[in-house]
């Protein structure tokens, strides 16, 4: 189930959690977070979504939206590899899955109808069932 949200705010705006200002000596992964979180998030791409799952933040609003997406195309892409936004999904946590079971049964679905999975979405399939 997909909860009803506003996808012309922000993370920060969702989350009612302003990050304090990078310092400047960030990586360039966290301050590519730190811009995304202040993006509105009906605005982000499969590439932005993979980032921001990848490092655990916005889960709570970002996994219904990353879902919707692998609905409509299983395999979508960011920058990596086809499949990569998947691969940020299915290698979340056991903790988040119990959190979010609808989501996680959702996301089992999605995988078990996929008729060729690439190379490099295999091991993280594998593990996600094995949770």
């Amino acid at each position: 189930m997909t909860r009803l949200v506003n996808r012309d705010r922000s993370l920060e705006e969702l989350e009612r959690a302003c990050w304090s200002a990078p310092s400047g000596g960030e990586t360039r992964l966290m301050a590519t977070v730190h811009e995304l979180r202040r993006k509105p998030i009906g605005g982000l791409t499969a590439e932005d979504m993979r980032l921001l799952i990848g490092q655990d933040v916005g889960l709570s609003y970002l996994l219904p939206l990353a879902v919707e997406v692998l609905r409509v195309d299983p395999l979508a892409e960011g920058d990596m590899y086809e499949g990569d936004l998947l691969a940020a999904v299915l290698t979340r946590s056991a903790e988040v899955w119990i959190a979010f079971p609808d989501l996680g049964r959702e996301v089992c679905l999605i995988v078990s109808e996929l008729a060729d999975v690439p190379s490099a979405l295999k091991r993280e399939i594998e593990g996600f069932h094995a949770r």
